[in-house]
Order: C-alpha cells, then sequence, then structure tokens
C-alpha cells in the first residue's frame, strides 16, 4: 500500500470510509488523551508570549511542555517534564529569542512520558531547522515507523510527532512547504500540527477536524491555538477556526491558506466540549460553557428525580450542573470543593496514581449536603473509580441519597485519536448495564444523557451522529460511544506502540 503502509488485523472499516463497529470486546488497547499546541508569527516578545498562552493551555496536558523560537536563520528551544511554570524560569524565556514561536503542552497520547518525547521537537531537515509539535493521535504511526526504519531511519523518540519529522526529511524536490503537505496526506488520524522554520509558521487541521485549531490576530502578528482561551489570555483577537484539511501558511506575506484534503466528513470530537475544552474556549463557533449548560438541561428533562440540592464535579461538570439545576428546579450549590494543585485525574498517566489521587483532590462541603438529596453531575463515566470514591465521599459527608447524573452517553469503545482513558474491558459501560453501574458506584441511581440529547444540546440532529451514513450532516466524532470511527483503523493502537516498535529495531 505505499507509504501509508498494508492494515494489520485489527483495521475496522476501509480507506476513505467510516469504519465498522468495534468487534473485539477483549481488546486490549488503549485511550489516549489530549495536548496543546500554540504557535506565534511576527509577535514582539514571542516566547513569553507562548508562555502565557500555554498557561492557558494548561489542562490540555500537565507532563512536558516546550517552547521553540526562531530569530534570523537560527532556532532556540527548551523543553522540560512538569507544569509550564515548573519548565520556566525567566532566564530560560530570555534566552528564547525572536519573533516567532511555537508552544507545546502534552500529556503522553502515543509514547511514555519522558523527555525525549516532550514536544516542540525540533530537527534539521532540507538544510535548515524545523520545530513540531502535535495535538491529537495518528492511527497510522506504528506502521509508517516499520516502514521508514526498513528504509533508513533512526528514531530518536518513541513518539509518534516525530514519524512525521522523518517523513518530511525523505521528501525530495519542492519546497519545505510541499515536504509537509505530502508528510500529511500520508498520515492518519487525528491531529492539530503547528510547524516553525525561520522561513514561517504551519499550523495544519486533520481532515475531519477531529481536533480543534483556530487562527488570532496579534497586534501586526498572527497566532494559532489548539483553543481560544489562549488568544484571551494573551489579549489577541479570534479571526476564524481553522478548517478541516486545512494548512495555513503564515510568514511576511500574511496568511496562505492551503488545502491539503478535502473533508468529505467532519468529525469533530464531542469530547472537546464535554471534558477537555475550558468552559471559556469556543470551538467550531459554539461556547463550551453554554453546550455543557444546554447538556446538563437536557439531562433534567431525560432524566428527572426527586432531590435537595444539585452539584458538579468540578471543574468540568459545573457548567452541566448549572444547567440541570435550572431546568429541574432544584437549588444548585458548591457541593465539592476542588484543590487546584492537583493535576487532573484524567490524564494523570497510570491508575495506580488515580487511585490515590482523587481524595487529594476533591472535598465535599459536609454542610450543603448533609441530610439531603443530592443529584451529582459529573461529564463522563470512564472506568467508575472516580465515581464510586466521590458517591462514598458524598454518604461519609451525611447525603441521605446520592443520585448520579452524566452529561453525555455511556462510553463503551475506546478512542485512538487522543484521549487517554483506557482499554475496553476497563471501560465500566462496555462490560455493565446502567442497573449494574448504579451499583457498582454505589449510587441511589444513576442516568446518562442520550446521543440525541447531546446532539440537541449542540444544535444538531441525529445525522449528526457519526454513525457513517455521510453527508454533510456527520459533524461530530462519536465513536466511543457507538463504535463507529471515522477514518481506518490499524493493529497495534496502543498507547506504547512506539515503544513496542523501537524495542523491535533493537532501541532504548
Amino acid at each position: 500500500m505505499g507509504a501509508s503502509g498494508e492494515p494489520g488485523r485489527g483495521v475496522i472499516g476501509v480507506n476513505g470510509e467510516w469504519g465498522e463497529a468495534w468487534p473485539d470486546a477483549g481488546s486490549g488497547r488503549h485511550w489516549h488523551e489530549e495536548c496543546g499546541v500554540f504557535g506565534a508569527w511576527g509577535c514582539d516578545h514571542a516566547a513569553q508570549l507562548t508562555y502565557y498562552a500555554l498557561y492557558a493551555l494548561q489542562h490540555r496536558g500537565q507532563e512536558s511542555a516546550g517552547i521553540a523560537t526562531v530569530d534570523g536563520g537560527e532556532m532556540f528551544h527548551h523543553r522540560g517534564l512538569g507544569l509550564v511554570a515548573e519548565v520556566f524560569g525567566p532566564e530560560d524565556l530570555e534566552r528564547l529569542a525572536g519573533k516567532a514561536a511555537v508552544g507545546h503542552v502534552r500529556y503522553s497520547t502515543t509514547g511514555a512520558n519522558k523527555l525525549v518525547n516532550a514536544q516542540p521537537m525540533v530537527f534539521d531537515v532540507h538544510g535548515g531547522p524545523l520545530a513540531l509539535g502535535h495535538n491529537g493521535n495518528l492511527v497510522n504511526a506504528g506502521v509508517l515507523r516499520r516502514e521508514l526504519e526498513d528504509q533508513g531511519s533512526i528514531f530518536q523518540s518513541t513518539s509518534d510527532t516525530e514519524v512525521v519529522a522523518h517523513l518530511i526529511a525523505r521528501h525530495r524536490g519542492g519546497s519545505l512547504v510541499d515536504a509537509i503537505v505530502d508528510s500529511l496526506r500520508t498520515v492518519q488520524g487525528a491531529y492539530a500540527f503547528v510547524f516553525l522554520t525561520p522561513d514561517g509558521l504551519v499550523a495544519a487541521r486533520d481532515p475531519q477536524g477531529l481536533r480543534p485549531m483556530a487562527l488570532g490576530r496579534f497586534g501586526s502578528g498572527w497566532v494559532v491555538a489548539s483553543e481560544t482561551c489562549a488568544f484571551d489570555t494573551i489579549g489577541a483577537e479570534f479571526v476564524r477556526d481553522i478548517e478541516p484539511g486545512e494548512l495555513l501558511v503564515i510568514n511576511g506575506g500574511g496568511v496562505q491558506p492551503v488545502r491539503f484534503a478535502e473533508a468529505s466528513r467532519k468529525a469533530l470530537c464531542t469530547f472537546e466540549y464535554i471534558y477537555f475544552a475550558r468552559p471559556d474556549s469556543d470551538i467550531d463557533g459554539r461556547n463550551v460553557h453554554l453546550v455543557r449548560k444546554a447538556m446538563g438541561k437536557r439531562l433534567a428533562e431525560e432524566a428527572p428525580t426527586e432531590a435537595d440540592v444539585v452539584i458538579g464535579v468540578p471543574d468540568s461538570s459545573i457548567s452541566a450542573a448549572v444547567g440541570y439545576a435550572e431546568a429541574a428546579g432544584i437549588p444548585y450549590e458548591m457541593g465539592l470543593i476542588k484543590n487546584k494543585y492537583i493535576g487532573r485525574t484524567f490524564i494523570q498517566p497510570s491508575q495506580a496514581l488515580r487511585e490515590r489521587g482523587v481524595r487529594l483532590k476533591l472535598n465535599p462541603v459536609r454542610k450543603v449536603v448533609e441530610g439531603k438529596r443530592v443529584v451529582m453531575v459529573d461529564d463522563s463515566i470512564v472506568r467508575g473509580t472516580t465515581s464510586r470514591r466521590i458517591v462514598q465521599m458524598l454518604r461519609d459527608a451525611g447525603a441521605r441519597e446520592v443520585h448520579v447524573r452524566i452529561s453525555s452517553p455511556p462510553v463503551r469503545f475506546p478512542c485512538y485519536y487522543g484521549i487517554d482513558t483506557s482499554a475496553r474491558e476497563e471501560l465500566l459501560a462496555a462490560r455493565l448495564s446502567v442497573e449494574e453501574m448504579t451499583r457498582a458506584i454505589g449510587a441511589d441511581s444513576l442516568a446518562f444523557l442520550s446521543e440525541d440529547g447531546m446532539l440537541q444540546a449542540l444544535g444538531a440532529g441525529p445525522e449528526a451522529a457519526g454513525r457513517g451514513q455521510g453527508g454533510p450532516g456527520d459533524t461530530f466524532c462519536n465513536a466511543c460511544f457507538h463504535g463507529w470511527y471515522p477514518t481506518r483503523l490499524y493493529d497495534d493502537l496502543g498507547k506504547h506502540v512506539m515503544e513496542m516498535a523501537a524495542h523491535r529495531g533493537g532501541y532504548s
């Protein structure tokens, strides 16, 4: 199959078509997670600007951070493990000279949490420096890596992002932009890429639009980011969302759009609205807070209950809880307090850390829940570990009843597009009925928002569910709910596929 390689035995669907429903309930594959990218061109103090933007995107990745800049023909970069504030000091930013920069915050999607996998990655390509950062996950990264290694490429990391750098390096003829375009046509999956060279900044969004990306104006310069909250933080003006299958070349001549792929079906990940994005961000014309609030209202209509108080699990469920309370006519209270200095439970790298971190992260307000019938609104149930512990915390604080309401449908299938959740056998809704889940988490009742209700909250109809009908109505990826995937899938799609490839190749 040339550069894209032959798919393995686990291929779902046909190239260019939506995949079939997931066939193997015993799969040992993993989900992945989020990262955040930012780029600036023609901006004074670009490194400092990027630093503040990465602060705004910190919720998208907390394992590592990095910034690369260009000044004249020279590139400077600094990256490290930890939060943005831990990685960068004033002296680090001072060394990052120039009016152009790219930045990245990372959670390990494909590749372990090691410094070598931190981004932006910097390479010497076609006689000059190239920095690149990536949000998403490439589903054919393992296949491409094996092909590239067979052709003589030597990998320094176990991140799928490096695959793109090698594809660019092996391109012959044409400009660097031509090489980037050809490379993007070879990879498959979800991505929002930023590329930086001395000649320009390039930003690209995958053909399905699975991951968000926007363009902004900062004075006479330009900025791009995974979320618009980064623009608000630095005082930039939102211009527009980058379209699926679109690449922007930004340099002294302005912004030149390049269409590198036609998006036959848009498939924006609904979890961007449900969980990942900040409430003050707008994604593809929708405000995240208002969508979540609408989901809560729909949930109250679909799953009412007699209760005294509604609480939300902070922070991503607060908007939905407010919507539920308004629609149900039940008072909303801050019944759970979050320690904001603890990393997000969902993106800690191991189950052991998740289990140990939940109690440190949340604490119930006893006077709010004691003796009350409580509706606890949360955005999702993945493994059920967090839900079970929170329900028990509320009971320990004196809650008389705990009714759990989830502002999204049950998560029953793995995701391969940049979200870290679990192997399918660890997904609670894949193994248990709602009644069994209710008992498993210790709640008095449990209900989920329907898929149709979720789509209505998004301002879309049932045709937008992404079940493979085709046409302009397929506007969201909901594969984690129903198992229809918007791209071809390959074998070995677990988080550690690149480590396995490196091991086979004899690298450490």
